[in-house]
């Protein structure tokens, strides 16, 4: 993520801001050119123009909600921007405490497609393509016991996302039952579509092979290996090859955590260059935990300086949260083995992962079980 500037009056500005805070000019962002740009009313209801390029927009009709601030071009077909056409459903919004979990949901989602649209990956939806990129938001149905709970996850595309993941006191509750140093909304989004992107990369574009060479074979039961995980657990020495305890149970998951983490890292980094920010504490005489962050992240960099840049920084951010009497902003050990993973990723995400020769089969994604709520599909 970066910082942007209002065209009106220089002000810095914020990716989820609506207004500027000084000069009161509409703010809608740009996702062909990322840039949050101020905007003015034309004669034409419903038409705006940037300040940025100086072309005639609309607001997604997401806007009516304040749920998005993504502009598209005036010509385009449809009612909605890059980030909302994936919403397939969403909760029933004239509840008001969905509207509210709703909104947070919306904003993880956006800074997600804004690092898939950063990296450059395939974000068709399914009116583009079969097994595209969606997204179900449903709601528990409290109404309804016998209903099964809805449960986050992925299945050929279809991201769902249980709105009970909103609320920050169940989330915790979850996070503390399951053990898990770390669980937010923005989280679950780059784990899910880690699963996608599985598909997408790994499966439809022949990288199998070695894939299985750094994360294993993904032929190995999904639903007995995740038994086995919750029975069980991880390996006692299990942070020596893996990014979380979760990653242990399935090749599937040990790519999607990986994944996870992988724009963890680059879309912080982004911030980090943005706001100019060095590392170099006085005491450390050898220059471990120094590092002045000036790479692009996004750009196709090798995996070693993002992890230069990254470890300094994640020591100074734990370090400020521990002042703070807050937990660590980034609490995850980057072995050798795991900096290797996250090493594949990169190359897969800049098309440098090495093809597999001819005959290889792939199997079926995992399938996740879905949710079922009181939701509706997704309308202005």
């Amino acid at each position: 993520m970066r910082l942007f500037q209002c065209e009106a009056c220089g002000q810095l500005i914020h990716f989820e801001n609506r207004t500027c805070t000084r000069c009161g000019h509409l703010l809608g962002y740009l996702p062909e050119v990322n840039d949050l740009s101020a905007v003015e009313p034309e004669p034409e209801e419903g038409i705006v123009r940037s300040l940025s390029d100086g072309r005639r927009y609309r607001f997604c009709a997401n806007v009516a909600l304040d749920a998005c601030n993504w502009l598209l071009p005036e010509e385009q077909e449809g009612e909605f921007c890059r980030a909302c056409r994936h919403n397939r459903m969403v909760p029933d919004l004239t509840v008001p405490v969905n509207v509210e979990k709703w909104l947070r949901i919306e904003r993880a989602k956006h800074r997600l497609i804004y690092s898939l649209l950063r990296l450059g990956l395939p974000l068709e939806n399914p009116e583009d393509r079969r097994g595209g990129l969606c997204f179900d938001f449903l709601a528990d149905r409290p109404d309804a016991p016998e209903t099964p709970r809805v449960m986050t996850g992925h299945d050929e595309g279809v991201i769902t996302i249980a709105l009970a993941e909103a609320d920050d006191v169940e989330r915790e509750r979850r996070r503390t039952d399951l053990g898990e140093p770390y669980r937010t909304l923005l989280g679950h989004f780059r784990h899910e579509v880690g699963h996608y992107y599985w598909n997408r990369l790994v499966r439809d574009q022949n990288h199998l092979e070695a894939f299985r060479a750094v994360f294993g074979d993904e032929r190995a039961d999904y639903g007995a290996a995740l038994n086995a995980h919750y029975a069980n657990g991880a390996a006692p020495d299990w942070q020596a090859h893996f990014v979380s305890a979760y990653a242990t149970s399935h090749p599937w998951e040990d790519f999607a955590e990986t994944f996870k983490h992988y724009v963890h890292i680059v879309d912080t980094l982004e911030m980090a260059r943005a706001f100019g920010m060095k590392v170099r504490p006085r005491l450390d005489k050898t220059g471990a935990l120094q590092t002045s962050v000036e790479i692009n992240p996004y750009n196709a960099c090798a995996i070693e300086q993002l992890i230069d840049d990254w470890l300094p920084l994640t020591v100074a951010l734990n370090s400020l949260n521990r002042c703070l009497g807050m937990a660590d902003a980034y609490p995850f050990v980057l072995t050798p083995a795991v900096v290797t993973k996250l090493g594949f990723v990169n190359d897969l995400v800049h098309g440098r992962a090495a093809l597999d020769p001819p005959g290889a089969e792939a199997p079926a994604a995992p399938v996740a079980q879905p949710g079922v709520g009181e939701n509706q599909p997704q309308t202005a």
